[in-house]
């Protein structure tokens, strides 16, 4: 099972930092190329379900492209949430972590995933691994900065 690990030091207390990411529908203000709604009632806490499109924006700000769908199975704020991606191409626990750097934080990112299509999967994500990383790292980036400036 692949697994990606990042992290990135933010200037916000631990407290914005959760608000900031846990701020679902807002995740498009930071993460590349991706609208993020909310399923059936809001995904505060577990059981909460979320749906992300990833791929190429269309205006009015959504996009056509993958459907990530998840579950929230773990909720302890403001330290970790872990959404279990349900989809048909991404499964598998997304880990979202807030450590505490007196009044800083450091934000650590873990996707661990479940490669559908056997040995196909394998070979599509040796290809496909240096741009989710690229993603993933500008992601970051802006959600430093987005976390820092997130009203809290």
């Amino acid at each position: 099972m692949p697994e990606l690990v990042e992290r990135i030091d933010v200037d916000a207390p631990p407290e914005r930092v959760w608000a900031a990411l846990t701020a679902w529908t807002r995740q498009g203000e930071w993460m590349l190329a991706t609208d993020v709604r909310t399923v059936a009632g809001p995904a505060q806490g577990v059981g909460g379900r979320l749906a992300a499109r990833t791929g190429l924006p269309l205006p009015g700000g959504r996009h056509v492209g993958l459907l990530d769908t998840m579950v929230v199975t773990k909720w302890h704020p403001p330290r970790m949430v872990e959404v279990q991606h349900t989809g048909r191409l991404v499964r598998g626990p997304g880990i979202f972590e807030i450590e505490p750097r007196g009044e800083h934080s450091t934000f650590v990112w873990t996707e661990r995933l479940y490669l559908p299509y056997g040995l196909l999967g394998v070979i599509g994500w040796v290809l496909v691994k240096p741009f989710a990383l690229l993603g993933i790292r500008w992601s970051l980036r802006r959600f430093a900065a987005f976390a820092r400036t997130f009203p809290g």
